[in-house]
């Protein structure tokens, strides 16, 4: 509706505009002595209907849209319309001032007087020019609009994008947040970074594994968005396709900073005219240098304030090659070198020998805070007030589907039963995690009675990591083994072989493709997965792939030391070897000359339609044959 008003007044104004110029046009043939003063005015009304003209034929046009819903168009056409009702209505008073006068001008008994003074022509003219100016503003600047929206369109349709990388994503929305009680001095002091002019252009938050990182990143990159002041944000995941390296880094956080600013479309778009390849294949150097250092290098503050763009990166440490990581960090450290914008690179990762290295090559030019280093208090403080609220919450789920007796008492669980399980997990936030979603599982409804299982564990912890791990995973993994000892063998080995696998393989896959690669049931699959919610994201489809949830149970899984301690512990290298001969036999089921039909040998990947592909080689094949994808199992 608001269209067609738009519509309709450009139209009004135009009829009205024509209405004066005919009366003035009438007047021009009686008065004798005003002549110059009614073809200025004459004029002017011309240009007057050739704008309005443009603007009724933009409004028209299927790209007028923001034009329509413009309220200074509205403002300014009502003025306009104003203005010419004003003039519309005293030369009509003058013209029609009564039948006799008409009469006397038709035998020429008495000549026709101008209403209006040379001054006064000046001052409407003057009026009719600026509502005239700032309707052309207002075209040019809907028109500018569209050219920037064309931009914007084609720079996102030529940025290739990782996948679900981005904090706001599908795959990311139900990940866990910071509890508003938690880490509230630590999200205050990078707050304060980034606000403060003078901080250094990177963050670097590492800590080791289970200490919340990816957590806070989700946190502070939610409160950035909501500043206006996150220009973009990309959390690597190690087997998650393109999430895995860093080929997509740059292009993906070009994609979100220009879906953010269509102006900074304009000079990426540029860079791509000029060299089309720059999108897909350069070195991350060119590539940062290209898209994102010069692009913002060349926006411009109309109020003198800098503007503040911050990245989040999560989790550097899970990018595929260790030079990648170095570069990374050497380029987010150039961020210093803007001087039109004030570009912030929040990192988190654990503090592996690569990361280290790369930071030890920017000395000086890096703020950084070590998540494990914090205060034991303040992270005891932080871990109850995540369990309270979590298991308040477990409780009232439960309640509110059981009845009588079954129901958990208000106090549940105790003041001193929370206090163990804070001092159990210590510095670990992902032992509270994992032992909260067993505490829920809804495949035993005992919130309860799992609990139970997890304080038996209590005795036994030291302060290790290792320790830690075990504490957080073998109340899942032990129940695997609960009854006869008779089939804790064929137990164990058919958990090493499915959930071996799953932490191996470089890419997730489903519960159908693990049958098919690992050449076992599909059945005996998903049992195995069945008691393994609080550790594993199983989907309810057998066509969606499942993951971990956290790194750390590959790590509890694979690591060496406890060979002899863990029953669940998993060899690599025999893992490695057992699924590259399955996927020998699998490609040797599947493989035919010319599998996707092309009738045309040497046709080039990329030339290919994914669709293709999908359709005609299976999930668990194409990480095998495909070249984009990475190798189906992680070395």
């Amino acid at each position: 509706m608001e269209g067609l008003g738009a519509v309709a007044s450009v139209i009004a104004v135009i009829q009205l505009s024509a209405k004066v110029a005919s009366l003035c046009a009438e007047y021009c043939s009686a008065v004798k002595n005003a002549k110059s003063d009614i073809e200025r005015l004459q004029g002017e009304l011309g240009y007057l209907k050739t704008t309005l003209e443009g603007a009724r034929q933009l409004l028209e046009s299927p790209s007028g849209e923001r034009l329509r819903t413009s309220q200074h168009l509205r403002d300014n056409l009502g003025g306009c319309s104003s203005r010419l009702t004003e003039l519309e209505t005293k030369l009509e008073k003058t013209l029609n001032a009564g039948g006799m006068q008409r009469a006397m001008r038709r035998f020429r008994l008495r000549t026709l007087e101008w209403p209006f003074q040379s001054k006064d022509i000046d001052g409407i003219i003057g009026t009719l020019e600026r509502y005239r100016d700032t309707l052309s503003a207002t075209l040019q600047i809907d028109q500018a609009a569209r050219i920037l929206d064309i931009s914007q369109k084609f720079v996102l349709s030529e940025l290739p994008i990782a996948k679900d990388a981005s904090f706001d994503s599908h795959a990311e929305e139900h990940e866990t947040r910071c509890h508003p009680d938690t880490r509230v001095a630590l999200r205050q002091t990078i707050t304060n970074w980034a606000k403060d002019p003078q901080s250094e252009c990177i963050f670097w938050l590492n800590g080791m594994a289970g200490t919340g990182k990816s957590t806070i990143s989700r946190t502070v990159a939610q409160s950035f968005a909501a500043n206006g002041v996150l220009g973009g944000s990309f959390f690597f995941k190690r087997g998650e396709q393109d999430r895995g390296g860093a080929a997509l880094l740059f292009t993906t956080l070009t994609a979100q900073l220009v879906a953010k600013d269509p102006i900074l479309a304009e000079h990426v778009r540029a860079v791509i005219d000029a060299d089309p390849t720059v999108t897909t294949g350069k070195a991350l150097g060119e590539q940062f240098e290209k898209l994102i250092l010069n692009p913002l290098g060349k926006l411009k503050s109309d109020t003198g304030d800098l503007k503040k763009i911050v990245l989040v990166i999560d989790a550097l440490d899970e990018c595929e090659r260790d030079n990648d990581i170095r570069a990374i960090i050497h380029l987010l450290s150039q961020a210093k070198t803007l001087r039109s914008v004030r570009l912030r690179a929040f990192v988190t990762s654990r503090p592996e020998l690569p990361i280290r290295l790369g930071f030890s090559n920017i000395r000086g030019k890096y703020q950084d805070l070590v998540l494990h280093e914090i205060p034991k208090p303040t992270i005891e403080h932080d871990i109850a007030a995540f369990l309270k609220s979590r298991l308040e919450k477990i409780r009232n789920d439960h309640n509110a589907l059981s009845y009588g007796e079954r129901q958990l008492p208000m106090d549940w669980p105790s003041s001193q039963v929370v206090q163990s399980l804070v001092q159990m997990a210590v510095p670990l936030f992902i032992f509270a995690a994992t032992i909260c979603r067993f505490i829920e599982d809804p495949s035993w409804c005992d919130p309860a009675g799992q609990l139970a299982k997890v304080m038996e564990y209590q005795s036994g912890i030291q302060q290790s990591k290792i320790d830690k791990l075990d504490a957080t995973y073998r109340p899942t993994l032990d129940r695997l083994l609960a009854g006869s000892e008779v089939n804790r063998s064929s137990v164990l080995d058919e958990f090493r072989t499915v959930v071996g696998s799953i932490v191996l393989l470089a890419e997730p896959l489903s519960i159908r493709s693990l049958s098919r690669i690992l050449r076992i049931p599909e059945n005996n699959v998903d049992r195995r997965l069945k008691a393994l919610h609080s550790v594993l994201s199983v989907p309810a489809s057998a066509e969606s792939p499942v993951r971990t949830f956290h790194l750390s149970f590959r790590d509890f899984l694979v690591d060496p030391d406890k060979r002899n301690t863990n029953p669940f512990w998993v060899d690599e290298k025999a893992s490695h070897e057992r699924i590259a001969a399955s996927c020998v036999k699998l490609l040797d089921g599947y493989l035919r000359e010319d599998i996707c039909d092309l009738k045309m040998p040497g046709t080039a990947r990329a030339d290919i339609e994914q669709a293709i592909i999908n359709s005609r080689l299976p999930a668990e094949i194409r990480p095998i044959l495909v070249p984009q994808f990475p190798p189906l199992y992680s070395t």
